[in-house]
């Protein structure tokens, strides 16, 4: 293009630097994201499959799958790794 090189960090214009941060901040949200519903995907399977094997259609996989969802958010300290995975994203 024709623009001249820039000076610096601080002479990023802001129509540049913002578009810059929301794409990066949102591959990171997708990447948590992702992350955290496959193990989530993963039970539902399970469950599911084990229900259906026992003949119990008309029962709802989420009643049962749900404490096996949250048991394991617990267990594998869930929020801290959330919140640790966010914070270290700034720093990155």
């Amino acid at each position: 293009s024709n623009s001249q090189p820039l000076a610096g960090p601080e002479a990023v214009p802001l129509r540049i630097l913002v578009p810059a941060y929301v794409t990066s901040e949102l591959k990171t949200a997708f990447q948590i994201g992702f992350l955290i519903f496959i193990p989530f995907l993963i039970i539902d399977m399970v469950v599911a499959s084990v229900l259906m094997s026992m003949g119990m259609m008309m029962l709802s996989p989420v009643m049962i799958s749900l404490p096996f969802k949250l048991m394991l958010f617990v267990l594998v300290d869930g929020w801290a790794l959330l919140m640790g995975s966010l914070v270290q994203s700034f720093y990155t």
